[in-house]
């Protein structure tokens, strides 16, 4: 009685074999390419960012735990929107603080303090309701903080440079553009 595990191959079934052999081991470096391919290092969002344009949508994800202090407003073409203090004391600020588990802004708007929730969402930062204290401060300080409080509550793009020097910019739903320094820990 032959061993059929050890019977020598004999016509078609050999073919089949040498045909079995040959797909599986275009099969095999076919996957071994696309394995290759797939398992490039990761890259961190800003650091796939061209240098004429850092800042990143992407980002927006890494603004839990960080606080901001207001450069600029500007409108869309060019003008500024509101003044904004030269004095770092006296401009506005904005904290976004995760320590009770929820996502919470909080902040000084150049009369008030003011706070409220804030989500991040579709690569934005989406703000408000905010509430704020209510000191009377002078109609040029309330102009400022109604002007800045109305901008966060309608923001529709966010972009964020983390890289030195770290800055956001919130785009609002008129084209005013509010600029942000990352303030120091």
């Amino acid at each position: 009685m032959s061993n059929p595990v050890h019977a020598p191959l004999r016509g078609a079934s050999r073919g089949r074999l040498h045909f079995g052999v040959r797909a599986f081991a275009l099969t095999l470096a076919a996957a071994a390419c696309a394995a290759a391919a797939g398992c490039a290092m990761p890259t961190h969002p800003d650091s796939a960012a061209g240098p004429s344009n850092p800042l990143n949508p992407a980002a927006v994800q890494l603004l839990d735990d960080t606080s901001w202090v207001l450069q600029s407003a500007q409108t869309s073409d060019g003008h500024a929107a509101f003044d904004v203090p030269n004095n770092p004391a006296a401009a506005p600020t904005l904290k976004l603080v995760t320590t009770s588990g929820q996502r919470h802004a909080e902040g000084f708007s150049g009369c008030n303090r003011f706070s409220g929730p804030y989500a991040l969402k579709s690569g934005r930062l989406a703000l408000g309701p905010l509430v704020a204290t209510q000191m009377a401060c002078g109609p040029d300080a309330d102009r400022i903080e109604h002007a800045y409080l109305d901008a966060l509550e309608h923001s529709s793009t966010t972009l964020v440079q983390m890289r030195s020097p770290q800055q956001m910019r919130i785009v609002t739903t008129s084209g005013v553009t509010l600029t942000f320094a990352r303030e120091s820990r």
